[in-house]
């Protein structure tokens, strides 16, 4: 069972432009509304590739409920501790004239609570188990504690269970001083946590992924957008290439991406298989419009792109 948790869920209102230009009017083609956040996100993957997820974290007022009645159109299961305030709305508008351009507007979040943290926390412990996989990605509302993804994969791992994150930043810092199993940072993000700025090469990066491989993480999968991901484990060291595919909007492809490595180590599929369909299905992402869960039939078929490349 793969349990996603979203500290800062959203609704993910799509805008479909013409030459966007900041300062200016814009007439709005499409208007796509999704129940998003990272988590979330990773939720819907899971269940398109025909795994199982239960989808947690926090929901406040109209905007949670919208979520939950979204996950459940979907039928994916969900325990959200509900809370004081609103959700977010999340803007994400796309340039449909230039494939791939997202210009995005994040809002905050709402404020969470110690007993809502508590609440949660007593949610993913009775989940916890040595067949459970939890998925800890995107951000947590500005007031909390960003040491709070570190705390919890401590909790999860005393119960056996097996921790991913994807993170940035402190969140990041933080969540490696617990040692998960996988962690997914993109190009920047480890560069940024090993005090690296400007360009960065593959070589680099791979003594990094190294690096925190000798912290006591397990996996280190590093995603380089079109150039593909390196995957970098004490047995493995490989990248992949990039898939070139007609892209609508890059949002929801890291978390993807993350979807299909939990999906393939709950399924026990081999390593460089999760490595294929984890780039298969990011790509897939890329062709959606709004913030959808790639088509599985999709990814079979980009699968059979995805080259490994020994490292």
């Amino acid at each position: 069972m793969i349990i996603t948790v979203t500290m800062n869920p959203a609704i993910d209102k799509t805008l479909e432009v013409k030459d966007f230009t900041g300062g200016a009017v814009h007439r709005v083609a499409k208007v796509i509304q999704d129940a998003g956040g990272k988590g979330i996100n990773v939720s819907k993957t899971v269940q398109a590739l025909g795994g199982e997820t239960i989808a947690t974290g926090f929901l406040g007022g109209s905007s949670g409920r919208m979520i939950e009645h979204a996950l459940n159109e979907l039928e994916i299961r969900h325990q959200f501790i509900h809370i004081d305030g609103e959700t977010r709305t999340n803007v994400k508008v796309v340039d449909v004239t230039k494939k791939g351009f997202v210009t995005e507007f994040n809002e905050p979040g709402p404020t969470v609570t110690a007993k809502d943290i508590k609440a949660l926390t007593k949610t993913l412990v009775s989940l916890a188990g040595a067949s459970s996989i939890f998925v800890f990605s995107g951000s947590v509302p500005a007031a909390m504690d960003k040491e709070i993804y570190g705390f919890l994969t401590r909790k999860l791992k005393k119960h056996q269970a097996t921790v991913f994150v994807d993170a940035a930043g402190e969140l990041f810092t933080e969540a490696v001083k617990a040692k998960p199993y996988l962690v997914k940072p993109n190009v920047y993000e480890i560069a940024d946590y090993f005090g690296l700025t400007g360009d960065v090469s593959e070589a680099t990066l791979v003594d990094l992924g190294h690096e925190l491989l000798n912290k006591g993480i397990l996996t280190v999968v590093i995603s380089r957008g079109p150039e593909g991901a390196l995957f970098i484990t004490h047995d493995n060291c490989f990248k992949t290439n990039g898939i070139q595919i007609q892209a609508h909007s890059t949002v929801g492809a890291g978390d993807a991406m993350l979807a299909a490595m939990a999906y393939g180590l709950d399924n026990d599929i081999p390593f460089e298989e999760c490595a294929k369909l984890s780039i298969a299905a990011s790509a897939g992402a890329c062709t959606t419009i709004g913030t959808k869960p790639p088509v599985s039939a999709l990814v079979e078929e980009l699968v059979k792109e995805v080259t490994i490349l020994p490292l």
